[in-house]
């Protein structure tokens, strides 16, 4: 499961429509991908279609595909947004977090 803070939902949807997307149709896509200090840094993106390698979450009323590769490093996690000046949305882990800007 994925879980998405309520501050999250509202910057997400706000994101979404301001590239195009519709936070009631669409997708956040969440995924992880070589790099940062860990080796893997998290990547987040918008989509507005579905394909069979992915899983669905819906937290929230913010539906989140997630990749079969990505799948493992991802669940449990949660969707945070602190506002400020460095607004930031965080990917919370029991063990580490890391932001994505």
């Amino acid at each position: 499961m994925i879980r998405v803070t309520p501050s999250a939902k509202e910057k997400v949807s706000q994101l979404m429509r301001e590239e195009g997307f519709n936070p009631t149709q669409d997708f956040v896509r969440v995924g992880v991908k070589s790099g940062g200090c860990s080796g893997l840094s998290y990547d987040l993106s918008f989509d507005d279609a579905k394909s069979e390698q992915d899983r669905l979450f819906e937290d929230n009323q913010v539906k989140i595909l997630v990749d079969k590769k990505s799948l493992l490093y991802l669940l449990g996690t949660t969707l945070e947004y602190s506002g400020g000046l460095l607004s930031l949305i965080h990917i919370s882990e029991p063990t580490r977090q890391e932001a994505i800007s």
